[in-house]
């Protein structure tokens, strides 16, 4: 059920064509219309009317009962439900409760608007309001009964097609709104919901082309204008989508349109990535439903995966987007909280999109895929999903990020390292994780001076001790002996832990070997480095290395060292 109320048109004031009069003679004024400003949908021009003649005591038929009206499409809920429950006092109309119960339903209030619509006859506007109301309340055996209740009246039909709308059955949707409009061509809004279920389908350039029918009519509607916004955003990005809203400010009379509605609102904290999130999502949750899930990413994007889990865990999937978003929360939540239950039901929830016959071949549900597979630590099977999908990601950081340590797992470090490398993110890049990895991928790859570098460039904390004491094993592990000594001399200077020295004499001793090898890594100003490291060494098993072997063997061979 559409909010009634976004229509520029419906805010803004229309100027009339001022009367001909003869030369010299003065217009009389004339008092509007009411039916004129109803009939071009003006709701301010009737409310400025009627509250005029309310105040002035005029006799106006209804009155009350048109002023509540004009309020409840004007947008304004609350003032139009006072003015229903003063209409009572005066008026006769049984069906005024159902009335009341549709400005709690605007409202969000939908437990109050099921009691007020329970004290009017019965008629189909309540039975389509109870219909509305049950699937808010996610009571399917009511919704089946009110169900049965509905025709093929064209009001009917329309409620139904908003029903499948919003339980993501688009394409039904689709079906009951093509129908009626094959009935009746000029039924413009057709269009716009047509466009509507094309877009949630992901048909964003369909959904374009059957708007812009809509559009040549009403150029300045709020809601077809936001679309082809929000169109945009999907097939460009956030700037285009900006873009496209002018119009709306432009032919607004206020100058404050994206202050006065929600909607827009809501889109422009999307298009502008996320700014001023806090300030406009929160009030909007129980009124656009994506506002839940933009403010969930929101969260995520600022590491807060404990706030995000609050908002979405009571959120029941209802399309592959609602899942994969969940999933992505259980596992940012699980991997900072070390929680294998919310892991598993990360994977378990990757894999349900990845898996469905209708995702298995589209580009997030291989997504799904590999990110299933990475959870469970299957990395052969990760890399094959994630290398259907390269060229698509070239430059994202996130991808690059996720693949590079997918191909370090499966012992790929070249490739690893080449992904790691094209990440952009400064945040990313300084992160130990990355650090880490891309130290190791450097190692593994036989490029054990960069590792050393990417050390030396950090200032001193625990995270560059731990560092430090990966490039020292990897490299030790790796033979590259120098770089080892290097790393186990720092590490031994800052802990003096017996496993250092013990690190440090064993690549000492490997760089000799290299040296009497002839081997790369064991030339001689190497050596005389080595030699220097231990010389600074108190331990007394460095007397007994230096002049025992290395010096001797410097001496035979006629390799100048200064011992």
């Amino acid at each position: 059920m559409n909010r009634p109320g976004t229509s520029l048109s419906k805010q803004k004031q229309k100027q009339r064509a001022a009367p001909k009069v003869a030369p010299g003679k003065k217009a009389e004024a004339q008092k509007p219309d009411l039916q004129e400003f109803l009939n071009k949908c003006d709701y301010v021009g009737a409310i400025t009317l009627l509250e005029f003649d309310r105040k002035a005591r005029e006799e106006r038929p209804h009155l009350l009962m048109w002023l509540a009206y004009s309020y409840f499409h004007n947008g304004d809920y609350k003032k139009a439900l006072d003015t229903y429950a003063d209409a009572m006092k005066k008026e006769q109309d049984p069906n005024i409760p159902v009335y009341k119960a549709c400005c709690y339903y605007a409202l969000t209030q939908y437990t109050e608007a099921e009691e007020e619509a329970q004290k009017a006859p019965d008629s189909p506007l309540k039975a389509r309001l109870l219909f509305h109301t049950a699937h808010k309340r996610n009571d399917e055996s009511a919704m089946m009964a009110h169900h049965q209740m509905l025709t093929d009246s064209r009001e009917d039909q329309l409620g139904l097609a908003a029903i499948q709308y919003l339980r993501s059955h688009f394409q039904e949707a689709t079906d009951i709104y093509k129908r009626m409009l094959v009935e009746d061509r000029e039924h413009w809004a057709l269009n716009v919901y047509i466009a509507f279920c094309y877009y949630k389908l992901d048909y964003y350039d369909v959904a374009l082309e059957i708007l812009n029918t809509y559009l040549a009519q009403y150029p300045n509607s709020i809601t077809a204008v936001n679309l082809k916004a929000c169109s945009h955003y999907q097939l460009y990005n956030g700037k285009a989508a900006e873009q496209e809203l002018r119009v709306l400010q432009q032919a607004s009379s206020s100058g404050n349109i994206f202050q006065e509605h929600d909607l827009l609102q809501h889109n422009l904290v999307v298009f502008r990535n996320g700014e001023n999130a806090i300030q406009v999502l929160p009030p909007l949750l129980d009124i656009i439903p994506e506002a839940r899930l933009n403010l969930v990413i929101y969260h995520l994007r600022m590491d807060e995966p404990q706030e995000a889990y609050n908002l979405i865990k009571d959120l029941e999937p209802a399309v592959p987007r609602e899942y994969i978003l969940k999933g992505v929360v259980f596992a940012a939540l699980g991997q900072r909280t070390g929680s294998r239950e919310h892991l598993k039901m990360a994977q378990q929830l990757f894999q349900l999109v990845g898996a469905s016959a209708s995702e298995c071949d589209t580009i997030p549900g291989r997504q799904c895929m590999a990110s299933c597979f990475f959870l469970l630590k299957q990395f052969e099977d990760v890399l094959v999903y994630f290398k259907s999908i390269k060229p698509y990601f070239a430059t994202d950081d996130d991808f690059n990020w996720n693949y590079g340590i997918a191909c370090a797992s499966a012992a790929d470090f070249k490739e690893a390292k080449e992904a790691l490398l094209q990440v952009q993110n400064d945040k990313y890049r300084s992160e130990f994780c990355y650090l880490s990895w891309l130290c190791r991928c450097y190692i593994m790859s036989g490029e054990p001076a960069a590792a050393w570098e990417t050390y030396i460039r950090l200032d001193t904390t625990n995270e560059s001790f731990n560092l430090l004491h990966l490039i020292a094993n990897d490299c030790y592990k790796m033979g590259h002996f120098y770089f080892a000594c290097k790393a186990f001399d720092v590490l031994e200077r800052l802990d003096p832990d017996p496993e250092f020295w013990e690190g440090k004499r064993g690549a000492a001793i490997g760089v000799f070997q290299r040296a009497v090898a002839g081997k790369l890594g064991g030339e001689v100003d190497k050596l005389q480095e080595v030699v220097n490291i231990l010389r600074s060494t108190s331990n007394p098993k460095v007397e007994y290395m230096v002049s025992k072997v290395i010096k001797p063997w410097a001496k035979e061979n006629r390799v100048r060292l200064d011992i």
